[in-house]
C-alpha cells in the first residue's frame, strides 16, 4: 500500500512538473508545450483505439493518419491562434485530414467502414479538438492563465477526492461514477473557488487577470466541466468494459485517466473567455 502510494505520488508529480515546465517555457519557446501535447495527443489517440477496439485489428496506415491528423490539428490550431493567419492554417489540415481518411478506408474492403470511422473520428473529437484548444485559451489570455486553469484543475481534484473521502454520503452519479459524491463536489468547487480567491489577493499581478469576479467565475467553470469530463471518461469506460484506459503512468492508468477533466475544461474554458472578452 504505501509502495503504491509512494508511486502515485512521483509519477504524478513528474506529470505536473512536464506541464508546469512546458507553459513556463512557452514566452521563450514553444517547442516543450508543443512535443508535450502533441505526445498526449499521440497517446490518447492510441488509448481511444485500445479502448474502442474490435476483433478486426486496424490498419498500420489509418492509426498513422489519424494521429498525425490530431498533432496536425494541435499544431495548425496554435500557430494560427498564435500566428494571426487562423483559417488558412488550421483549414488545410482540416481537409487533408479529411481526404486522406476517407479515401484510406476505400481500400479496406474486408472492415467494418463505419466502426473503423467512427472510432477515428471520436478519437480526434474527444482528444485532438479538446488539446488543441489549449492554445485558443493562449491566444484569448496567456500562457499563465492557462498555467492557472492546470492548477484548479488539480486542486478541484485533490478538494473532491479529500472531501469524498470523509464525508462523502450522497451519490452523485451512481449509474457512472458509483465513488464519486455530492459532498466530494461541492468540496472540490469550494477548493478550487478558494484557490481562484488567493490567487487575485497575491498573484493578480503575476497572472494579469483582472477582477475577483472573473478569477471566480473561471474558478466555477473550471470545476463543474472538470466533474462532467471525469464523468464522460467514467462513462465511455463503464460502456467498454475497462478499469483505466491504459497503463501508462503508474499509479494513475492511462493518459486518458489524466487528461480526462481537461479535454471538458479546455472548450468551457474558451467559451467563458469570449464570453467575458478578457
Amino acid at each position: 500500500m504505501v509502495k503504491n502510494i509512494a508511486i502515485r505520488a512521483l509519477s504524478g508529480t513528474v506529470y505536473v512538473a512536464l506541464i508546469v515546465a512546458a507553459i513556463v517555457l512557452l514566452d521563450q519557446s514553444p517547442l516543450s508545450y508543443l512535443v508535450l501535447f502533441s505526445a498526449m495527443t499521440v497517446l490518447g489517440i492510441k488509448e481511444v483505439y485500445n479502448m474502442l477496439g474490435t476483433d478486426e485489428a486496424e490498419s498500420w496506415l489509418i492509426v498513422l493518419i489519424d494521429m498525425l491528423g490530431g498533432v496536425g490539428i494541435l499544431l495548425s490550431v496554435y500557430m494560427g491562434m498564435t500566428g494571426g493567419v487562423w483559417p488558412r492554417v488550421w483549414l488545410p489540415v482540416v481537409c487533408l485530414y479529411l481526404l486522406a481518411r476517407c479515401v484510406v478506408q476505400l481500400y479496406r474492403p474486408h472492415q467494418h467502414a463505419v466502426r473503423s470511422l467512427e472510432r477515428s473520428f471520436f478519437a480526434l473529437c474527444y482528444v485532438a479538438v479538446p488539446l488543441s484548444l489549449l492554445g485558443c485559451i493562449i491566444a484569448l489570455s496567456t500562457p499563465k492563465l492557462l498555467l492557472a486553469v492546470f492548477v484548479f484543475i488539480w486542486v478541484n481534484d485533490t478538494g473532491a477526492f479529500c472531501s469524498g473521502i470523509t464525508l462523502g454520503r450522497h451519490k452523485l452519479w451512481e449509474r457512472i461514477s458509483p465513488k464519486k459524491s455530492w459532498e466530494g463536489f461541492v468540496g472540490g468547487l469550494l477548493a478550487c473557488v478558494l484557490a481562484a480567491v488567493a490567487t487575485h489577493k497575491w498573484c493578480d499581478e503575476f497572472f494579469q487577470v483582472p477582477g475577483l469576479g472573473v478569477w471566480i467565475g473561471l474558478a466555477i467553470v473550471v470545476s463543474v466541466a472538470a466533474t462532467y469530463g471525469d464523468l464522460t471518461e467514467s462513462l465511455i469506460k463503464r460502456t467498454v468494459g475497462v478499469k483505466d484506459s491504459g497503463h501508462l503512468i503508474p499509479g494513475h492508468g492511462g493518459i486518458l485517466d489524466r487528461i480526462d477533466s481537461l479535454l471538458l475544461v479546455a472548450p468551457a474554458v474558451v467559451l467563458y473567455l469570449i464570453l467575458v472578452n478578457l
